[in-house]
């Protein structure tokens, strides 16, 4: 049985990375889209102030949980051919990985802006973002046995 607090077992297990890394976009994320509709519903800037905040660490977060995915797919599962829930998973977290980023993009735009306009459809975005974001990571317990 491997040590749990060996350094060698945290670091150079075959997957590990991915399945600890991913969860910080997806908190960040959704917590954003929340703030956000805080901030909408309440219409105090403290809550606009921390949306863009979360979703900037979640866009910066995407990155890192996308390259340890594709590690993830090489060592682990050894680089098998993409189709079934591999693929579908891959297709879901492209889109979690576009809605995240257009996310961003629309807060980021906005707080250039003297009034700090925010287009009401960017609810429309969050939401499939969020969608998105739930699908990928069902997806993804069942590659990693969670839901199996």
């Amino acid at each position: 049985m491997a040590n749990p607090f060996d350094w060698r077992t945290i670091v150079l297990a075959k997957h590990a990375q991915h399945v600890a890394i991913i969860h910080f976009p997806i908190a960040l994320f959704i917590v954003g889209v929340t703030f956000d509709g805080i901030a909408a519903w309440t219409k105090k800037e403290v809550f606009e102030t921390a949306a863009f905040f979360n979703l900037s660490a979640a866009a910066l977060a995407v990155p890192p949980a996308i390259l340890t995915g594709l590690l993830a797919w090489q060592w682990q599962l050894e680089g098998q051919r993409l189709n079934g829930i591999l693929l579908y998973h891959l297709l879901a977290a492209s889109g979690s990985a576009i809605l995240i980023g257009v996310n961003w993009w629309i807060h980021f735009r906005a707080r250039r802006q003297p009034l700090r306009v925010l287009p009401s459809w960017r609810f429309a975005i969050e939401l499939a973002g969020v969608a998105f974001v739930i699908l990928t990571g069902h997806l993804g317990g069942f590659l990693s046995g969670v839901n199996i």
